[in-house]
């Protein structure tokens, strides 16, 4: 079984028909402007499609945190305005969701064209994943397409419930190009990978992550370990990490994953090291077990960059979540820039290279080596429950088909 797709869509299914899309508009405003765009131009295949099929399009999305309050500062007309910029297709906003002005709004449109609707967490239902309001928004569509992964880990009223209540209705439920590409990449590395398969672990805590080290350990040739989270890593193996973040309650289990992982952990083997996180730092690279006293590990070093490059260029598969130290500052940016340099040069040899999202795709887009990866997530914390091995909401609510990928 497996979540059916746009592709198993007929062109009958198509013509003059309303699709609701779910997509993930939650952009950054900045003065009442889109300040960037990404998440925008990510979903345009999947609306294309739809387009070139002859269907209408009524479009959801969250932005931010209202908490089920109406905030003006929140509202997705800007992202109407800037979908209307990139599309050729006539966009029209409509400050509602499933009131009389959203129902008549979606039945006038003509094929071709598009409605937005307001913001979903505007309403208290939306993030309780209400039945109710689930079944008021599948009356705006005649099928259900869900294209925002990035929220496809959240069982709310306009990923979950609302696919439900179209499958009830007899109207099919499917995922979007992009959350289709999303589901094939991640779970391509979970289930078949190319060998070796290497994953690169970095961010701050174990404790975020230790279900991704549980559910890609018994499946990796080799888990590359940086980011604060290796201190954790240092101080179980006994060496002194001075001023540094370490989750003292979680020594133990990071001693336990080293018996366990043996030669398949990697950690770093030196560390850029500074008194204080800041641009102005004066920062210097030290041996993993000479941290001088008031230091801080703040990123790895040269020779972890050439330890983990070598495991990475030499890799069938690599899937990368979480960045190498503290990215934001400049003093301590270059660990995660040149290993993303790495995978960026293992993808142009022939290895499928897998950024996780969040973070770490912003590392990446910042080095400008997104287009060198074979896929970016566009969900930080659903492509993290996904290397979990846990069951996306958005996801398993879609309807399935027996017909296999292949």
């Amino acid at each position: 079984m497996r979540a059916m797709t746009l592709d198993d869509l007929s062109a009958s299914a198509l013509q003059g028909k309303r699709a609701l899309v779910r997509v993930d508009f939650n952009v950054p405003l900045d003065s009442g402007q889109v300040a960037d765009d990404t998440r925008i131009r990510a979903t345009l295949p999947t609306l294309q499609r739809l387009l070139h099929g002859g269907a209408s399009m009524v479009l959801m999305s969250h932005l931010g945190r209202p908490k089920g309050q109406w905030r003006e500062d929140l509202s997705l007309r800007p992202v109407a305005a800037a979908l209307g910029d990139l599309i050729n297709a006539p966009v029209r906003f409509v400050a509602d969701i499933v009131g009389p002005e959203a129902q008549d709004a979606a039945r006038s449109l003509a094929p071709g064209s598009i409605l937005v609707l307001e913001n979903t967490r505007f309403l208290p239902g939306e993030e309780a994943n209400d039945g109710d309001l689930g079944t008021q928004l599948a009356k705006l569509g005649d099928f259900y397409v869900n294209d925002a992964f990035g929220s496809a880990h959240r069982a709310h009223a306009s990923t979950a419930a609302v696919a439900e209540a179209m499958k009830r209705e007899g109207k099919p439920a499917v995922a979007g190009l992009l959350m289709e590409r999303e589901l094939r990449f991640l779970g391509g590395a979970l289930a078949s990978p190319e060998r070796p398969f290497v994953a690169v672990l970095g961010g701050a805590k174990i404790s975020g992550k230790i279900d991704v080290i549980e559910n890609l350990l018994p499946r990796v040739d080799r888990l590359l370990i940086g980011g604060a989270m290796a201190n954790t890593f240092f101080r179980a193996q006994g060496l002194d990490t001075a001023d540094s973040l370490v989750e003292d309650d979680r020594v133990d289990m990071a001693k336990d994953l080293l018996d366990r992982g043996g030669d398949k952990l990697v950690l770093p083997v030196d560390c850029i090291v500074a008194k204080e996180a800041t641009e102005e730092a004066e920062a210097r690279t030290v041996a993993r077990d000479a941290v001088p006293d008031g230091m801080k590990i703040l990123d790895i070093g040269p020779d972890s960059v050439d330890l983990f490059r070598g495991h990475v260029q030499g890799a069938g598969t690599v899937v990368w979540n979480g960045p190498m130290g503290m990215f934001e500052k400049a003093p301590f940016r270059a660990g995660t820039e040149k290993l993303a340099h790495a995978v960026a040069d293992a993808t142009d040899a022939g290895t499928t290279t897998i950024i996780g999202g969040g973070d770490t795709a912003a590392a990446v887009q910042r080095a400008g080596l997104a287009d060198r990866m074979s896929h970016v997530s566009t969900g930080g914390g659903a492509s993290l429950e996904f290397l979990e091995g846990k069951e996306l909401p958005g996801v398993a609510a879609l309807s399935t088909t027996e017909v296999q990928d292949g």
